[in-house]
């Protein structure tokens, strides 16, 4: 397709995103093809969403197979996929029910009905409030972009839904701020994915826990982008020690497929009965397919196991570059979720690797944020790190700072 065609057919389309000159036309493992034939590594996986690689072929097989009996049906009827992945989830973490939708902001929008539902109905109180993070981030729809917290992507939204506050993350004295009469919840993400990849400090998740459980809140962790495996167990929580009353789900949960989940006790999910919240597409039998197929491949696979060992590969080699370029300032992460805080805007270094075949994203304006697929090898990783060096090596060169 000619540039001038494609840049007519953009012309249709809202500019609500800033795209790369990047035009993509098929994909398979850690790779991803151009209409020109141009082949790139990719370590965006989707943003966390392929988790097995591009168009994985156990996950494919079976989206066929159901295409080929059921696409859509009312969730007003049974449906068969929908309640063996909820089985699935619900045997593999701290789960007695699932509600399913279609995305992560719509799983967040549905644990904050669900908190607030459950504060009034079983409860029997008037709290309200969810307590959430500086630099959290928890989708677009008015009350997550409420429950965020990045001010910048709220400019022109006014008024904001009511009902959310924001405290500093991973800060213990702000602890001492969590409870009002009216907070009914606490919101957080075990690992800041958009905020900079920072990983919640162990203690102060604990002790965020332990408010929560003495003051009766709710504890919901959103999972969005570290469920799945990507941080090298299931689900992030497992590593500190801490479970939460409801965590949400989707991204890799459908490898690719839209689907997303919140997962709940059985004590809290009482609250939603029939009529308090429904979806007209999400748990959909082929969205289910896929999120059975990604988690049996999964759990089969032992794929956590591999992420831990791959993380920490992959962690090891970007230290090693750490010392090698100042431009460099902290590596951090978890997994196969791994951050670069730079001393330049980081959208530099995602446009130079661009030109090197090597496709990555920015978590706020300095962090580079590096998300290889779970299915990725040593030596794609090998291959990864030699680019990015290359990269470096030239800005480096250029800032006269190259150790």
């Amino acid at each position: 397709m000619s540039d001038n065609n494609l840049a007519n057919q953009e012309e249709s389309l809202m500019q609500t995103y800033q795209r790369f000159p990047l035009t993509v036309e098929k994909g398979k493992g850690s790779y991803l093809w151009d209409d020109r034939g141009k082949k790139y590594l990719d370590f965006t996986s989707g943003i966390a969403t392929c988790n097995l690689g591009h168009v994985p072929d156990v996950v494919k097989s079976q989206i066929i197979a159901q295409i080929e009996e059921l696409w859509h049906c009312s969730n007003l009827f049974h449906i068969p996929a929908q309640q063996k992945l909820a089985q699935l989830l619900t045997t593999y973490s701290f789960g007695d029910q699932v509600f399913f939708c279609n995305s992560g902001a719509e799983a967040n929008e549905a644990a904050i009905k669900l908190a607030r539902k459950y504060a009034k109905k079983v409860k029997e109180t008037h709290a309200y409030e969810v307590v959430t993070f500086s630099q959290s981030f928890h989708g677009r729809t008015l009350a997550t972009l409420s429950a965020t917290g990045q001010n910048h992507v709220k400019e022109d939204y006014a008024p904001l839904a009511s009902g959310f506050r924001h405290l500093p993350y991973n800060d213990f004295e702000a602890l001492n701020n969590l409870v009002t009469p009216d907070t009914c919840a606490v919101l957080v993400e075990v690992v800041q994915g958009e905020g900079g990849v920072i990983p919640a400090d162990q203690s102060w998740l604990k002790q965020l826990a332990a408010i929560c459980k003495e003051n009766n809140l709710l504890l919901i962790f959103d999972e969005v982008q570290t469920g799945m495996g990507r941080t090298g167990t299931l689900f992030a929580y497992e590593q500190y020690g801490v479970t939460p009353d409801v965590m949400t789900l989707a991204k890799g949960l459908g490898s690719g497929i839209p689907v997303g989940a919140v997962i709940a006790t059985e004590e809290v999910a009482k609250a939603f009965g029939p009529g308090t919240h429904g979806t007209t597409f999400g748990g959909n039998p082929i969205a289910c397919t896929a999120g059975i197929a990604t988690l049996n491949y999964m759990i089969e696979n032992d794929v956590c196991s591999t992420t831990t060992e791959l993380g920490e590969y992959l962690s090891q080699q970007l230290q090693q570059l750490k010392e090698q370029c100042p431009v460099i300032e902290k590596v951090q992460g978890k997994g196969l979720l791994q951050g670069m805080a730079l001393k330049i805007p980081a959208k530099d270094i995602v446009n130079k690797a661009r030109g090197q075949g090597v496709l990555l994203l920015t978590a706020g304006s300095h962090v580079l944020r590096v998300l290889p697929p779970l299915t990725t090898t040593y030596e794609e990783i090998d291959e990864f790190i030699s680019k990015l060096y290359s990269v470096l090596f030239q800005v480096e060169t250029e800032r006269g700072t190259l150790r």
